[in-house]
């Protein structure tokens, strides 16, 4: 999940769902591992025979750019604009496969979803035939999509000039909030302007039902899905709708299902002083190499003190230029990798002391990326309309939670957004599905996948230990453990026994599926 317009892409570029089974279908069936709870929430789709001309289209495959393989093909899905009235508007979903090159092993399709939300898919299976074990290659066809509303899924488009695109944006004071707020109004009348019709229906709930209706044109009966981030909150939805079409669900770092969307990234101020309590401590035990300070308190000093120089004048990092708020938003997630962190805030003191330095990297996200994000956020659920609730909120939160609170409580789009056109999405039920998270996790909090684990009472959670950064399974820093566990699953249908812990692995570096040093997996 990203914090709308960050600076770097904090979402991994991997994240893999599969789609099995042997013959279409969007409604009946049974959900004989589900609670009837979860049963009733199941018919929330339109009956069968008014989808019927999207789940029984003919979908007309063709090699995707003329630079790419020709066994990677796309193709365009129609689905409703508003799944209750299906006659109404159509929209495109443009979507992707590379099929398996062992049919007689073919159990299904493996559907891609990145996260975000905003993150377009469709060139996803390459990168997935490029990662996984070719156990799992030869079971499924990779299959990936853009998003209703992202890349060219009928792209959202606001019109946004670079200067309105940023967020967070900080509150400090009362020329901020007025400052934010008239921006958060332009860049909402500007959407509203744009793609207004369209703006209610931009949410997971509807993008859980355009998976249910690929599936189904596809000729699948069921779908298992491995999901990153905000993908995790898509196939929790898509557990929720359509519990009897769910067979394998991987959720990766997982986010909090009852706080969408504004309580995720409230918390991330609460979460964000704990990971610089710890931070500091670890680097105050390698003083002679980073040379921040000796013990916690002065390694604290030391950061504190290049915000404040930042802010009296700013500091030249890489090709940035850096505020005293700058160095803060550009800081706080490397802080929750220990390693990663002190160097970065080491480098940033060098920059300070005049030395050139290369700074961080850095992909600046495009307008489509950030409209159709921010409406999939303002959609999902309700934000309070009253902008006296986010200044009274940042400036308390900027107290309690130095660090960050001031971003993560400031005002969004969202006050000013069109209302979604459907409640919120409640997540409870018994389907059953597997979970990994690593413990510092700077984008979606050990907490919210805890969250995750009770609202999905089927679920199995995998957390590993001390494991840092955002993303488990595809990050850079591989765990055996942890892939055992998640491409085990997705291999044989085997949940673990029970929730597992696994140990942090530092230093082991991100794999190919054909490097000669890839430890064996523990699944046939």
């Amino acid at each position: 999940m990203q914090h709308f317009a960050h600076r770097r892409r904090l979402v991994p570029l991997i994240a893999l769902g599969v789609v099995a089974g042997l013959a279409p279908g969007i409604a009946g069936g049974s959900a004989s591992a589900v609670t009837r709870r979860t049963a009733a929430a199941s018919q929330d789709a339109p009956a069968a025979d008014r989808l019927a001309p999207y789940t029984r289209q003919k979908l007309t495959w063709e090699r995707c750019a003329p630079d790419k393989p020709a066994a990677f093909q796309c193709a365009t899905l129609k689905v409703p604009l508003d799944y209750r009235a299906p006659e109404g508007r159509r929209i495109d979903v443009a979507i992707s496969r590379i099929r398996t090159s062992d049919p007689d092993k073919r159990r299904g399709i493996l559907t891609i979803n990145p996260g975000g939300p905003g993150g377009p898919g469709l060139d996803l299976p390459l990168e997935a035939a490029d990662a996984l074990p070719k156990a799992l290659l030869d079971q499924y066809d990779m299959v990936g999509f853009d998003p209703r509303g992202v890349g060219r899924s009928t792209p959202v488009s606001c019109g946004l000039t670079p200067d309105e695109l940023p967020y967070p944006r900080v509150t400090r004071d009362a020329a901020d909030a007025a400052r934010n707020e008239a921006w958060a109004k332009t860049f909402a009348d500007k959407c509203r302007a744009a793609a207004g019709e369209r703006l209610p229906h931009n949410s997971t709930r509807n993008t859980a039902r355009d998976l249910d209706v690929m599936r189904a044109a596809l000729g699948e009966r069921k779908l298992t899905y491995f999901g990153i981030s905000y993908g995790t909150a898509l196939g929790a939805v898509y557990l929720q709708l359509f519990p009897h079409r769910a067979d394998r669900f991987v959720l990766d770092s997982a986010v909090d299902p009852g706080r969408l969307w504004r309580g995720m990234f409230r918390i991330w101020g609460p979460e964000g002083e704990r990971a610089f309590q710890r931070w500091t401590k670890w680097t105050a035990g390698q003083d002679r190499t980073y040379h921040l300070g000796s013990s916690p308190a002065e390694v604290g000093r030391t950061f504190w003190g290049l915000v404040a120089r930042a802010d009296e004048e700013p500091i030249v990092f890489g090709d940035a230029t850096l505020d005293g708020p700058a160095v803060r938003d550009l800081l706080r997630p490397e802080l929750y990798s220990v390693r990663k962190g002190a160097e970065a805030v080491a480098m940033l003191k060098k920059a300070a002391d005049g030395e050139h330095v290369p700074g961080l990297p850095a992909e600046e996200p495009g307008e489509n990326e950030i409209a159709s994000q921010t409406a999939v956020l303002c959609a999902d659920a309700p934000w309070p309309r009253d902008p006296g609730v986010y200044r009274r909120d940042a400036f308390r939160d900027a107290a309690r939670h130095p660090l960050y609170g001031d971003f993560a409580a400031s005002i969004v789009p969202c006050a000013y957004w069109p209302r979604g056109a459907e409640p919120a999405t409640t997540v409870h039920n018994d389907v059953t599905s597997l979970i990994v998270q690593n413990e510092w996790d700077p984008q979606t909090p050990l907490s919210g996948a805890r969250a995750m684990h009770r609202a999905l009472k089927g679920s199995r959670m995998v957390t590993v230990d001390e494991g840092e950064g955002h993303g488990v399974v595809f990050s850079d820093t591989r765990n055996a453990c942890a892939e055992n566990a998640a491409l085990g699953y997705l291999a044989t249908g085997r949940l673990p026994d029970r929730d597992i812990t696994c140990h942090a692995t530092p230093g082991s570096a991100r794999h190919r599926s054909g490097d000669a040093t890839l430890p064996r997996l523990t699944w046939p």
